[in-house]
């Protein structure tokens, strides 16, 4: 059965006519335990992080390729923010209505506000498909970047800032 994230993700593609594969499995908390998953899906999965300022008023989804070290201080300077941390898991409920273990790209449907910026390792949009978890870590979506980058984030209204890491 899907759960209500899973279901307001797809029901969003499928309102935007974007194709997507779907595969369910037990839930995942790693990017390590994600790689016998990327077997399956025929894609990789990316590091999704939501990170905030010292303040808290300034909140970023960071996607990046999964064999990637995320450094704080470079990409605070990439991204032209002072000490960016990880955000509470009670910050990513309460603006992407996701738990840690389960953010992706998709959570962005949730920001209703849209109080968070994505940014994105320049390698993340370079390949052919995005695998990512629908808002929830029990399933998995394969869905080609290029409907991704032309579709999915025009309908939000979010603009992806690309940084090399």
């Amino acid at each position: 059965m899907q759960s209500e994230n899973t279901a307001a993700v797809c029901s969003f593609l499928d309102g935007l006519g974007i194709k997507y594969n779907i595969f369910y499995h037990s839930p995942v908390q790693s990017i390590e335990e994600c790689k016998k998953i990327e077997e399956v899906v025929g894609g990789e999965i990316c590091k999704n992080l939501l990170l905030t300022n010292s303040a808290q008023s300034v909140f970023y989804l960071l996607m990046l390729k999964g064999d990637k070290r995320f450094v704080t201080s470079e990409v605070s300077k990439k991204l032209g923010s002072s000490r960016l941390s990880f955000a509470s898991a009670e910050a990513m409920e309460k603006l992407l209505n996701t738990r840690p273990g389960s953010l992706s790209i998709t959570s962005l449907i949730f920001d209703k506000d849209r109080k968070v910026s994505l940014a994105a390792d320049s390698e993340v949009f370079s390949a052919e498909y995005i695998c990512c978890h629908p808002s929830e870590n029990t399933a998995t979506l394969r869905i080609k970047t290029s409907d991704i980058v032309d579709i999915f984030l025009p309908a939000l209204g979010v603009t992806a800032e690309i940084i090399i890491i």
